[in-house]
């Protein structure tokens, strides 16, 4: 049975209190029944006091910043910059190296990689500093993504990303898909067929990486650049290309509205009750040539630090 105005303001003038205001309301009924007097169920009290304001964290706890989700765009090269460390097994239980590897997002091209024997800012500085030198980025130009780990948010490196004038980026705590190209970089380095299962030694692993990378920006057709290889789109190849691509699919594929208008005559049919079958196959032959062109055919444009056709927020 719901309160009375009077009955539910004497509840309230009670909790609130001198001698009541530190109870909670368990305890708070429990003393009152002692006493004999009974001002109304432990869920009423609760109800009043979230009414009033009163349900709440007394004691300080710690506040998390809000992060908002970073959102890096790269129009070509060199303008943005996504960088990781991978561990790689090494000849016994426990034992690994590891590798550092730069990437440009744009591209999908390898600026600068290295095989250490342990994960070290120092390492890392010198790796950022050795890569923006021999590219010869222009001072305020480029931005750096990386997740949150230790070496990647170290004093050391952010105090080279000041004296090199880079913006740094990185991930938001506990999410893991924030730095997706380099993550996605990973998993064509180990799951490709040979890849072994340990490295004898860092010379091993070295060895392996720079047979790798050599493959990877010169034959890897990456399907998120419109399968042209990290080389070609790097260093300006890419508009030729498609210019090759476009030509050879003008004279081998019909255009687009032929095969439109073959596939609604066929459906025509068909609802008539009578299917030419030529006709038929001829409108799926070429509406699959269709789809395959616009397939092949990738405009040029930015590119977001999402592994997705979709720009998102980083």
């Amino acid at each position: 049975m719901a309160l009375s105005p009077q009955e539910s303001e004497l509840l309230l003038t009670t909790l609130n209190s001198e001698r009541f205001v530190d109870s909670a309301p368990a305890a708070i009924h429990a003393m009152l029944l002692d006493e004999g007097r009974y001002l109304g169920s432990v869920r009423t009290m609760y109800r009043h006091r979230a009414a009033s304001g009163g349900v709440r964290e007394r004691r300080n706890q710690p506040v998390h910043p809000a992060y908002a989700k970073p959102e890096l765009m790269a129009t070509g090269p060199n303008q943005v910059w996504s960088w990781d460390i991978t561990k790689l097994k090494g000849p016994a239980k426990w034992t690994c190296f590891h590798l550092y590897v730069i990437l440009n997002i744009y591209s999908r091209y390898i600026v600068g990689w290295m095989i250490a024997d342990r994960e070290c800012s120092i390492l890392a500085k010198q790796l950022i500093g050795d890569t923006v030198a021999l590219h010869g980025v222009v001072p305020g130009t480029l931005t750096l993504h990386a997740d949150r780990g230790t070496t990647m948010r170290s004093k050391t490196v952010s105090d080279l990303l000041v004296d090199l004038v880079a913006q740094r980026s990185h991930s938001r705590p506990h999410v893991s898909d924030d730095n997706p190209y380099s993550e996605a970089q990973f998993k064509t380095l180990k799951y490709r067929p040979g890849f072994p299962d340990r490295f004898g030694c860092t010379e091993d692993a070295r060895a392996d990486c720079q047979a790798f990378f050599p493959w990877y920006h010169d034959q890897h057709r990456h399907s998120g650049i419109g399968y042209m290889t990290p080389h070609n789109l790097h260093f300006g190849f890419a508009q030729a290309i498609r210019d090759t691509r476009q030509t050879v699919l003008g004279y081998c594929v019909p255009c687009s509205s032929e095969a439109v208008q073959a596939k609604k005559t066929s459906t025509r049919h068909a609802a008539c009750g009578s299917v030419d079958q030529s006709t038929e196959t001829g409108a799926r032959h070429r509406h699959y040539d269709t789809t395959l062109q616009s397939n092949f055919i990738t405009p040029s444009g930015a590119k977001s630090l999402t592994r997705s056709g979709q720009r998102r927020p980083l």
